[in-house]
């Protein structure tokens, strides 16, 4: 799905019409700035509300003001809305409840949580509506999370842990520091995958069948790397393409295992040249040529490696022999 994108700062605010209009004015700006949603409020006068919105590349950053309200999801939003996101939400100023995926979730100041709005949901600010709202985009978040399923309307405890990191991190994110950016975007949205991932990690273990998954596709990736690993130039996106997977997932399943890509492509291409440079049957070949049969295009990098596998040069090992 393609993301929603702008280089301004956009803004929607209560006070730009009369007092008696502000709800329906308010119900109208939601739908356009988030999506489809039905709105009610306790507060009889003076009911007033805006927010702002900037984009980070594929993740919208919006702030809301405002008085309290009760805000719903319904089947009928649903069948209405042309675009689905997920939504990382936090407040800092007062408790507030959220509701989805058959999770009631009482939130404290500080406290996330992860919505998907392919689903009803509800949440409830007695208070203000004083939050940050991250939209973020569903391919983004399903890259980062392996089960998204078991993290929504799950309450992320925002003073503890890697959620503290999450919330911190978070908050500081702005619509003003979409359009500055201190960083490259993607560093920033990096960044803000791997705390997500990490706090949705540590409140929610892994269950068995994601470890044998996981199993499965390590012994996959290791399959496929001594297959091809006297491709010069094989790349981790060339082999989690050929696995059908994504980059980002084979390097998460590597790391999680202690492991790296060229970590396992060398050891498996200095096994090989181990192996050449000590039968004679290959002493025919050259120590350069042996280099090109295991992947090794750049001759001074091979004679690196062997300097780290081997101790010494390829020539020294083979005339040692």
């Amino acid at each position: 799905m393609a993301a929603r994108t702008t280089s301004v700062i956009e803004t929607w605010s209560t006070g730009l019409v009369e007092p008696e209009r502000r709800l329906d004015y308010w119900i109208g700006a939601v739908c356009e700035c988030f999506l489809e949603m039905d709105i009610t409020t306790p507060v009889r006068s003076g009911f007033d509300c805006s927010v702002q919105r900037g984009q980070l590349d594929t993740i919208g950053i919006n702030r809301v003001e405002g008085s309290a309200q009760h805000v719903y999801r319904r089947k009928t939003s649903l069948a209405r809305s042309a675009s689905n996101y997920y939504y990382l939400l936090c407040k800092t100023d007062n408790d507030w409840t959220a509701m989805q995926n058959g999770h009631a979730s009482r939130l404290q100041p500080g406290d996330l949580v992860l919505l998907d709005s392919r689903r009803c949901y509800e949440f409830n600010f007695p208070v203000t509506s004083n939050t940050l709202s991250l939209e973020l985009p569903i391919a983004w978040v399903e890259s980062w999370i392996t089960d998204p399923e078991r993290c929504i309307g799950r309450r992320i405890d925002g003073r503890a842990g890697w959620g503290a990191a999450l919330s911190a991190f978070a908050c500081q994110l702005t619509p003003q520091l979409a359009i500055e950016r201190p960083l490259p975007a993607q560093v920033l949205t990096d960044q803000l995958g791997a705390l997500l991932a990490l706090a949705s990690g540590s409140e929610i273990p892994a269950a068995p069948s994601e470890q044998r998954d996981a199993a499965k596709l390590l012994d996959q990736i290791g399959r496929a790397i001594r297959l091809r690993y006297a491709e010069p130039g094989l790349t981790a996106a060339t082999v989690a393409a050929h696995l059908r997977v994504s980059e980002r997932t084979l390097h998460r399943c590597l790391n999680k295992a202690g492991l790296t890509f060229s970590g396992l492509l060398n050891d498996c291409r200095m096994a090989a040249a181990r192996r050449m440079l000590s039968e004679p049957r290959f002493d025919r070949i050259s120590v350069g040529g042996i280099g090109l049969r295991v992947g090794f295009s750049d001759p001074s990098h091979f004679i690196r490696q062997c300097r780290r596998y081997l101790g010494m040069t390829p020539g020294a090992f083979r005339r040692q022999r």
